[in-house]
């Protein structure tokens, strides 16, 4: 069973909460109830937003990608093709290219981390590190403030994590808004599963009720005067296992319910399917899901590889969005394309590209985002940002507004500071929402 943390806030679980999960959990399945659930939920005017994050790790040569320097000996081979007036992208991108009025091009990222794990912490939180103060990812924020109550899903999901810098979670928020973690390590798309959510053979509803309030009982016992975060977190992250374990949640997961036709257009990789999973997870009100595509660290070979890694983000990425469009499900869910720096103009001896935080790109698409556009722009040589410089914090403060949060809102943190949900210097970009 993976783990699944509770919240740093007071709960107390009683024996009939215990007792409505176990029998969820052995009861069987409410035949046909997700369905129409799912449904209702995407067609409701006042459904909650939520965010993907596709996540390049590595850093992606956005100069290959979104901001083509054609003609210049930066350039590199690659031609560019026009996704909407004023919008021209990678050859490599077809299928992103005929939804371009859905995109948001950002040209004008920049930040000062070149260091894989620093800026890798900088683009997932907002923030640098700092001392004690243990920053949450933008996911567990999300989660956060955006809480589903009633949902047996998590709120944050991370498919396929590639960690530099060991796990970005929940933070000074708790353990409660720390991402379920599935597939990591994966290599294909089988591995994108959550073990142990199904009882093991000869283990009876009576028996499972039976363990499930033995357990209760040993953490009733443990608790007795001792109390605080640490055994709050052990019954909620209990609960969580419990509620996770429901038939109707653990569906979620099971990709083999999709039409053969669709997984083969998301693509049979670990990202095309990672995709589909997080489509999947948002349609059931998960708050925000993490997809990974890992490999763009391309110090050398760098065409080649992005050639490849292009053609993987296209399909899953451009299916991902026509997908969520088709159920509705695209004006309520933000869809973010970044990793943590851009790779150098100048092309090095290997035929690649270094790291480059100065001059990069992320693409916006869904919840109110402004499509068909480019905000900012580099210079000739894409070597810096020439127009509407954007900070990473302000990525992260426009992801707030997008989904309707306040991102000058405060928390306490960990160290007795309050601390805003974006830096106190992000700003939302002009003209994007």
């Amino acid at each position: 069973m993976p783990s699944l943390h509770g919240p740093s806030s007071a709960l107390t679980l009683s024996r009939r909460d215990w007792l409505r999960g176990a029998v969820g959990v052995v009861g069987g399945s409410m035949s046909g109830w997700l369905a129409p659930f799912a449904a209702r939920a995407a067609a409701n005017p006042a459904r909650k937003k939520s965010v993907i994050v596709l996540w390049m790790n590595g850093g992606p040569a956005t100069i290959d990608m979104w901001d083509l320097k054609t003609g210049h000996k930066n350039g590199g081979p690659f031609k560019e093709i026009e996704a909407a007036p004023g919008v021209k992208i990678s050859e490599h991108l077809p299928k992103l290219a005929k939804l371009g009025k859905e995109l948001a091009v950002v040209r004008s990222v920049t930040s000062k981390e070149g260091d894989h794990g620093r800026a890798t912490f900088f683009a997932r939180t907002g923030y640098n590190p700092v001392g004690a103060i243990q920053f949450p990812a933008l996911g567990s924020v999300v989660a956060h403030e955006l809480p589903r109550e009633g949902n047996d899903l998590p709120g944050f999901v991370s498919i396929a994590p590639r960690r530099f810098a060991g796990e970005i979670g929940g933070g000074f928020l708790g353990p409660k808004f720390a991402p379920l973690v599935v597939g990591e390590g994966a290599v294909g798309p089988d591995g994108l599963k959550v073990p142990n959510l199904e009882r093991l053979a000869g283990v009876t509803d009576a028996a499972a009720t039976d363990r499930l309030k033995l357990l209760e009982g040993l953490e009733e016992k443990y608790g007795e005067g001792r109390g605080g975060a640490v055994v709050e977190n052990i019954q909620a992250s209990t609960a969580s296992a419990v509620r996770l374990m429901r038939p109707e949640a653990a569906a979620a997961f099971k990709l083999d319910e999709e039409k053969d036709k669709t997984r083969e257009t998301y693509g049979r990789n670990l990202f095309g399917q990672g995709c589909l999973l997080a489509r999947r997870l948002v349609e059931r009100g998960v708050a925000c899901v993490e997809v990974t595509l890992d490999g763009w660290d391309t110090h050398t070979n760098n065409f080649e590889q992005v050639k490849g890694l292009s053609g993987t983000l296209d399909a899953a990425f451009g299916t991902l969005i026509a997908d969520l469009k088709d159920r509705g499900l695209l004006d309520s869910t933000i869809v973010v394309c970044m990793g943590e720096f851009g790779r150098t103009p100048k092309i090095n001896g290997g035929n690649g590209r270094d790291h480059w935080p100065a001059s990069w790109a992320a693409v916006m698409a869904g919840g109110g985002i402004k499509g068909g556009q480019v905000i900012g722009k580099t210079n000739a040589d894409g070597t810096a940002v020439e127009g509407n410089e954007v900070k990473v914090p302000d990525l992260i403060a426009t992801v707030c507004k997008a989904t309707g949060l306040d991102p000058t809102k405060q928390n306490m943190s960990n160290v007795g500071r309050p601390i805003r949900l974006a830096d106190p210097s992000a700003k939302p970009i002009e003209g994007l929402l």
